[in-house]
């Protein structure tokens, strides 16, 4: 029995799961909204909500965490300098879940896209430009 057994296991082994996670946190931050499985979305607030917190801090022992998932200078660099700022002010709640009414061709699985809850003023893919 799986009693007080939380997280969903997405049929993956403890580090696959640990990597389509931090993959997903590094493309979430990269380009300010996803699509993704609803499942996959609701765990995912779970992994961004707290680099959030860790950017509102803003010191050097935070940076340091974020750069052990990101492994990234320049996305740990945006989070705290661009997306931190945004969410100074905010006690929680830094990502919004919407559902998606269509789903995936082939599984039928719900879809929804996760986005920041605040607009971002430049996504990572406009600074490349």
């Amino acid at each position: 029995m799986r009693h007080n057994n939380s997280g969903r296991k997405f049929s993956r082994t403890p580090a696959h799961r640990k990597a389509m996670l931090l993959n997903l946190a590094k493309a979430l931050i990269q380009h300010g909204k996803i699509r993704t499985t609803e499942m996959k979305a609701k765990d995912l607030r779970g992994v961004v909500e707290p680099m959030i917190t860790l950017a509102k801090r803003n010191d050097l022992h935070s940076r340091r965490l974020a750069y052990k998932d990101l492994n990234d200078h320049a996305m740990v660099k945006y989070l705290f300098d661009t997306i931190g700022p945004v969410f100074a002010d905010v006690p929680g709640g830094y990502t919004r879940v919407i559902k998606l009414a269509d789903r995936r061709k082939g599984d039928n699985a719900p879809m929804a896209i996760i986005e920041f809850s605040k607009e971002i003023p430049e996504t990572k893919t406009e600074e490349k430009k």
